[in-house]
């Protein structure tokens, strides 16, 4: 990992700045605006100082995510590499439901494909194929994402960059689980694709294999990235592979279908 430039009390400021830029619905700056040369370590260590703080009030981890996988993400944000970030049980929402808008600032719907883990997957060299082997099921999922870091510095108007996203915990929000539960093994999952449509209109498409050339590799990248943290996937844990579809912005009273052919839909309202 690499060299920290920021200390562990300014590390516990910024998350707390997080929580209350989420809590307040008002975006913060970025802070590679304020600190040029903060590091990628230190990024993780802003998230995981969230995710605690958030933990201490009483959330509980639900799984965790990949974001930034495919060119269509990346390209989207401006961001040429991956990151992750831990989804918790208050970001849970029901297919088919009216999600309140007031609990985002700018939310994103995107597309993936859920991983269900019925082994535990820890250390590095992990494989697509331990991957493959710890899955117990693949699942439609759709993602709200969201921003508590502004995209453009008010001041400076620089770029927010990989380190700003990290540290907001990969942007996520939300998550709906829906359609089908499938084995990994019964289906080419890089031929796995979904249409998604807002207010019957379809918005974007794509295949899974816009993830890596497939979802599983993102699974495999998220335990290496664990690994010098001491940190593992769980059994149980869901797991989301990225999105293969550039995010689509939401409005109150927007209706989102994700159609995933065979594999089912995910249809919801922004109330």
């Amino acid at each position: 990992m690499s060299v920290r430039q920021i200390d562990e009390a300014m590390v516990s400021q910024l998350a707390q700045e997080l929580d209350h830029a989420e809590r307040t619905r008002e975006r913060i700056r970025p802070f590679t605006a304020r600190f040029a040369d903060m590091t990628i370590e230190d990024a993780y260590r802003i998230n995981q100082a969230w995710v605690d703080l958030k933990l201490a009030n009483g959330r509980s981890v639900y799984g965790h995510k990949i974001g930034l996988t495919s060119r269509a993400m990346q390209q989207s944000a401006g961001i040429t590499e991956p990151d992750y970030g831990t989804l918790l049980d208050d970001m849970v929402f029901e297919q088919g439901s009216d999600v309140p808008i007031d609990r985002f600032i700018t939310p994103k719907v995107e597309v993936e494909l859920a991983f269900v883990l019925g082994k535990r997957l820890a250390g590095a060299g992990t494989t697509i194929f331990d991957v493959l082997n710890a899955t117990e099921y693949i699942v439609p999922a759709i993602e709200i994402i969201d921003s508590r870091i502004h995209p453009l510095d008010p001041q400076s108007g620089s770029a927010r960059r990989v380190q700003d996203t990290i540290s907001d915990n990969a942007a996520n929000a939300g998550i709906i689980l829906g359609g089908l539960p499938v084995r990994p093994d019964s289906l080419d999952l890089r031929r796995a694709g979904a249409l998604l449509s807002r207010n019957g209109v379809i918005e974007e498409t794509g295949l899974a294999a816009g993830v890596l050339n497939h979802p599983a590799n993102g699974i495999a990248w998220l335990v290496e990235r664990l690994a010098p943290w001491g940190q593992a996937l769980e059994v149980g844990e869901i797991v989301l592979g990225g999105s293969f579809t550039r995010p689509v912005e939401g409005f109150s009273g927007d209706v989102f279908s994700a159609d995933f052919g065979t594999l089912g839909a995910i249809n919801f309202r922004f109330e």
